[in-house]
């Protein structure tokens, strides 16, 4: 998995996502930017973009994924 497969997938599932993300191979970290965050505490953040990569993780194709996830006025 690279690293424009990781940000077309949150795009897809975020549509007004901002995504940057850092690493190679099968560890990334991803800084996330979108209003669908609004109201929400960190986990609940985190577990919607988490499950967008349940079977990489599950197969070992990816094998970190950090995420920090902020809503547009943070």
């Amino acid at each position: 998995m690279d690293a424009q497969e990781i940000v077309d997938r949150i795009q897809t599932a975020f549509p007004d996502a901002e995504v940057q993300t850092e690493g190679a191979d099968c560890n990334f970290s991803v800084n996330i930017v979108s209003s669908a965050f609004e109201g929400k505490n960190p986990l609940q953040r985190q577990r919607p973009v988490m499950d967008l990569f349940r079977e990489e993780i599950a197969s070992g194709a990816l094998h970190a994924l950090s995420i920090t996830a902020k809503t547009p006025g943070e």
